[in-house]
């Protein structure tokens, strides 16, 4: 993927996805979610290879997998906390199965919020590397989308670059 973009433009659209991932994965409002589309140069063709199952770039510091990856039984039961999963799933904190590498992480155990995940479930029977390839992706209704609808139309901007 070729791309004009210079030193520091990196690390801020870098920043500004990290922040904006940060965000996403802990249910916040999200005032930076508006610039997710803008992620992207209008010259850059997204590569559904690099992008997890719903066109999101998980952040390296992610509470989540950062606390699966040191087993750090507080750093999961803070995502646990802040993603509500006990009022979205009804799912009590079991450090065990409360863990994620990253949702393309093939090599690696399902935990419980990845196999919840439909965006991914569906884009794995499509056979497809990203839901930016789906055709379907302006109706869909999965829970994530219905959650952020902002983000979904991000998305769908995505989409319209990649095709």
């Amino acid at each position: 993927m070729k791309s004009k973009i210079n030193r520091r433009n990196f690390f801020v659209r870098v920043s500004q996805a990290g922040v904006t991932g940060c965000a996403l994965m802990f249910g916040l409002k999200l005032s930076y979610i508006d610039s997710f589309s803008r992620f992207l140069d209008d010259d850059e063709i997204p590569d559904p290879k690099k992008l997890e199952y719903c066109g999101y770039q998980c952040p390296e510091k992610c509470p989540w997998r950062q606390g699966t990856l040191e087993n750090n039984v507080e750093l999961k039961k803070e995502a646990y906390e802040q993603w509500k999963i006990k009022e979205r799933f009804d799912m009590e904190f079991d450090p065990d199965t409360m863990f994620c590498y990253s949702c393309k992480a093939n090599d690696k155990p399902e935990g419980f919020i990845l196999k919840q995940c439909t965006v991914r479930n569906c884009c794995m029977e499509k056979g497809l590397d990203c839901c930016i390839e789906c055709n379907e992706l302006s109706s869909c209704e999965k829970d994530l989308w219905t959650r952020y609808p902002k983000f979904k139309e991000a998305v769908i901007e995505m989409q319209k670059k990649y095709f």
